[in-house]
């Protein structure tokens, strides 16, 4: 393991967000853990912030977060859902204990027909519960890179710029 910290940091909030978070969060939506929504207090934050859509909003308590929940992943169920693919992602640390994952989640059924696809940035923070979602920024797109999507690039050009 690296003793840089940064790269200590990005790897545990990697293994966290995509080895543990999404698969559960497949298998719950999937109908396939046996677990309630409930499990989502495990990675998603109070206050949660929200937008999509042309929406902004606030989750401020458990039932919030889980009525956020409900409303992702009952169209899911409704469609067949099965499972997702990440066609890209980026993790950015930001220090020991605050990083953002953007990520597009390609929302599939079983013959591998696309449901939905979303970008989507996560912030994340840590505390002593570990690794929680702070916030969640998402849009719609029919596209399979980041770049097409959010470009770094243009954000560090206008900083250049300014």
């Amino acid at each position: 393991m690296s003793d840089n910290p940064t790269e200590v940091t990005r790897a545990e909030v990697t293994e966290w967000f995509f080895q543990d978070y999404l698969q559960r969060w497949v298998a719950v939506a999937a109908g396939t853990s046996g677990e309630g929504p409930e499990f989502i207090l495990d990675y998603w934050g109070t206050p949660l912030h929200v937008t999509a859509l042309g929406q902004s909003f606030w989750c401020l308590d458990d039932a919030g977060v889980l009525a956020f929940l409900e409303m992702n992943q009952a169209p899911l169920r409704e469609a067949g859902y099965s499972h997702t693919v990440v066609p890209d992602r980026r993790v950015f640390v930001y220090n020991a204990v605050g990083a953002a994952i953007e990520v597009i989640w390609s929302r599939r059924r079983a013959d591998e027909s696309e449901i939905e696809r979303w970008a989507v940035q996560f912030s994340v923070a840590k505390s002593d519960k570990g690794w929680r979602v702070v916030g969640i920024h998402s849009a719609a797109t029919d596209k399979d890179r980041l770049a097409d999507i959010w470009p770094v690039e243009a954000v560090m050009e206008e900083a250049n710029h300014g």
